[in-house]
């Protein structure tokens, strides 16, 4: 069964985009890049630290401050996970979606930023489909901004929540995170490597902490330039060389929505890169699988194995709320303050 769209497939290309770019606004979160071991280790330690906080005291945290949640994308998980984080905080959140403002009507990115800020927004959660759109948003507005997903770019919270899921499961008891803390680990991710940014944010993130990552796919979906992603990174063609080497498998779906003119036999794919429950339990009967969602049952993976022993993909949902927790806090106190909230320390 072939998928396919009648217009011409387009020429894609996915920019590079400096670390430095950045007006320097504090509290910003644009890019997996961007991060240093030292700010990994700050988000992941004031996660823990505000997930177990009392909720009322929580909420006193941020009580009364705007945040705006500016959605060009449909989106389920990271919009309601990080709308969930800033309540819990106390803050106040609006959301703007295209479908339901002036966006619909051709008002530009900047415009549509400049004017939450006028209205009093303190900080904007972004996601688009244009990769780059959150650096030009800080710099117009000089607000602190949380990407959630730019095109084709990154998704760096997917990837924070992603390593504390990992880390709750293969590195219990981790305090601080190292160059070494995931080495020795390999994490294989498979699917539409080519259209994630989920994948760009793990291959960026992982491999900072040692991890070895392993790109699996059909050539279609994994073009053979993404082996030059950076050091730790590699490709590889067989699923099941891949499964057998894994502590983790990453599925990714196949976003059909940016598909352009691409032909892909479903069956075919299937046949190659599913992971079903038998080839889970031959290849990788001990392997964690993770999976950002949404997920399509029966493709990339079957239910047997989503709703399995081995299967975290619920466990990375939850993750989320404390890892956008943190980076909702940082965004708007301008520092961790772990150190702090550790000996009970209100912000």
């Amino acid at each position: 069964m072939p998928l396919n769209a009648a217009s011409a497939r387009p020429i894609i290309v996915t920019p590079e985009l400096p670390a430095d770019i950045s007006t320097g606004v504090t509290g910003s979160v644009l890019s997996a890049s961007g991060l240093t071991l030292e700010a990994v280790g700050e988000i992941l330690a004031l996660a823990t630290v505000l997930e177990r906080e009392d909720p009322i005291q929580r909420a006193q945290r941020l009580a009364k401050r705007r945040i705006a949640l500016l959605f060009y994308e449909s989106s389920t998980r990271t919009r309601t996970s990080f709308e969930l984080a800033a309540k819990g905080l106390g803050a106040d959140t609006t959301l703007v979606s295209s479908l339901s403002s002036s966006i619909e009507k051709g008002e530009t990115l900047k415009d549509t930023g400049l004017t939450l800020r006028a209205l009093g927004a303190e900080a904007i959660i972004l996601r688009h489909p244009s990769s780059g759109a959150p650096w030009l948003l800080e710099r117009e507005t000089q607000l602190p901004v949380l990407n959630a997903g730019d095109g084709m770019h990154e998704h760096p919270s997917q990837a924070l929540l992603d390593l504390r899921t990992i880390l709750a499961h293969l590195r219990p008891g981790v305090e601080a995170v190292t160059a070494e803390t995931l080495a020795g680990l390999t994490v294989a991710i498979t699917g539409d490597i080519l259209h994630s940014r989920v994948a760009r944010s793990n291959m960026i993130l992982l491999p900072k902490l040692g991890a070895r990552v392993i790109l699996c796919g059909p050539r279609e979906l994994l073009p053979e330039l993404a082996a030059q992603a950076g050091p730790g990174v590699e490709i590889e063609r067989n699923f099941t060389r891949a499964l057998e080497q894994s502590q983790v498998v990453m599925m990714l779906r196949i976003q059909a929505e940016r598909l352009a003119g691409l032909q892909l036999d479903l069956e075919e794919y299937k046949a190659s890169y599913q992971l079903s429950e038998e080839r889970l339990t031959k290849y990788a009967p001990k392997a964690l699988v993770m999976h950002p969602g949404p997920i399509i049952r029966g493709l990339e993976l079957t239910g047997e194995v989503a709703d399995g022993p081995q299967s975290v993909i619920l466990e990375q949902v939850h993750h989320g709320v404390a890892i956008r927790m943190a980076l909702v806090y940082r965004a708007l106190a301008g520092r961790t303050l772990t150190a702090g909230a550790q000996k009970g320390v209100r912000a």
